[in-house]
């Protein structure tokens, strides 16, 4: 089976030619453009497996990139890993809650870079074999179509929206989501009525919540200051 293709978009040639080297060795076939303009030409004709997406380019800025690509229903899919020379918390939030699955920052080990690209692509793909499957990290067990949490083994009681916003969680180990993308995992699809009137702010009671009912697993649930909520990767 031939391996996943990655585009990366990085106004430094250096930058390019380092990540482009250490994807090849692991077999990935590897995009690369300069510009935000190239990188959304390239996305729409070639539909890479993830991006690699710098946020500071020339023209079209990685935020408006990642905003235009999650935007369009045939690219909305692509897993977006921003890689950047920001660190700050507001930039990491902006590319969240625009719909990015992941973010590095400058100066970065290629290694670390090729691992969480792997993660990326292969959450992705867990994603794809449905809602059925359940969701297992380290000793908490989640069966989406049973409605079921066990935590070392006992079955925790949750509400419809603690159990939607676990579940979210679970399905990314390690990925930092904000409390908007959690907000909007809690509301779920109309049909089924969870608390509509979950709130970013409220998202905060529902960790703690979560948190007392996991018992020994709650510290699984990690809070990442300035930025919002993960479950350790396990």
């Amino acid at each position: 089976m031939p391996k996943a293709s990655v585009l990366v978009v990085d106004d430094e040639q250096d930058i390019l030619e380092l990540v482009e080297y250490n994807l090849n060795k692991e077999g990935y076939r590897v995009l690369t453009v300069a510009t935000g303009e190239d990188a959304l030409r390239v996305t729409k004709s070639q539909t890479p497996d993830a991006i690699v997406l710098d946020l500071m380019l020339p023209g079209v800025d990685g935020l408006e990139v990642c905003r235009l690509v999650k935007a369009d229903p045939n690219t909305r899919h692509i897993p977006i890993l921003m890689l950047t020379a920001k660190g700050s918390e507001a930039d990491v939030v902006a590319g969240l809650e625009l719909g990015a699955a992941d973010y590095v920052t400058k100066p970065f080990s290629p290694r670390v870079l090729t691992a969480r690209i792997k993660a990326v692509l292969r959450r992705d793909a867990a994603d794809d074999a449905g809602d059925a499957s359940s969701v297992t990290v380290g000793e908490l067990v989640i069966h989406p179509g049973r409605h079921q949490v066990l935590a070392e083994g006992r079955p925790v009681e949750l509400t419809a929206t603690e159990f939607r916003i676990l579940l979210f969680l679970a399905r990314r180990p390690g990925w930092v989501f904000t409390r908007q993308q959690i907000v909007d995992a809690a509301q779920g699809d109309d049909s089924f009525v969870p608390d509509r009137f979950v709130t970013d702010r409220s998202v905060d009671v529902h960790i703690v919540s979560l948190r007392r009912k996991l018992g020994p697993c709650g510290p699984y649930i990690e809070t990442v200051r300035g930025v919002g909520y993960r479950l350790q990767d396990i």
